[in-house]
């Protein structure tokens, strides 16, 4: 259930890289369950690599989000390059104030906006990396 949840808010800010973690652990962990309910050795073995590769995975997210060895949140790598889309947590977070501001330069795209957030109870980088710290505890 918290990858399906994780997958919800992943594809709610357009993140491709965990839409494509998460899916791949929703799988893994249904074959996982058949495996060990039919006890069929070969995907309890594939189970056991994947929560291997899937804590890797979710200690670089919260690498990547605290920052850490020269990464930057700020960068699309979550969205493949493809889009400048960013975590939803960014604008939607528990108290945040979200303000959006068209730009009024006449050459500026019409949908183009700038949005202000304020008064967020707590940053969106944190919520990530709690994100991917439960996903950690859940695995191990």
């Amino acid at each position: 259930l918290a990858a399906l949840e994780r997958q919800i808010f992943d594809f709610l800010g357009f993140q491709w890289a965990p839409i494509l973690g998460n899916f791949l652990q929703i799988i893994v962990v249904i074959l996982g369950l058949f495996g060990t309910i039919q006890f069929r050795p070969r995907y309890i073995v594939v189970y056991t690599v994947w929560t291997a590769l899937w804590v890797t995975w979710n200690v670089f997210i919260i690498c990547f989000y605290l920052e850490v060895g020269g990464l930057s949140k700020e960068t699309d790598l979550m969205t493949f390059n493809i889009s400048m889309h960013r975590s939803w947590w960014r604008e939607h977070g528990p108290g945040c104030i979200r303000r959006v501001v068209r730009p009024s330069s006449p050459g500026i795209l019409e949908d183009y906006s700038y949005v202000s957030v304020t008064g967020c109870i707590i940053d969106f980088q944190y919520l990530e990396v709690i994100h991917s710290a439960i996903q950690i505890l859940l695995s191990v």
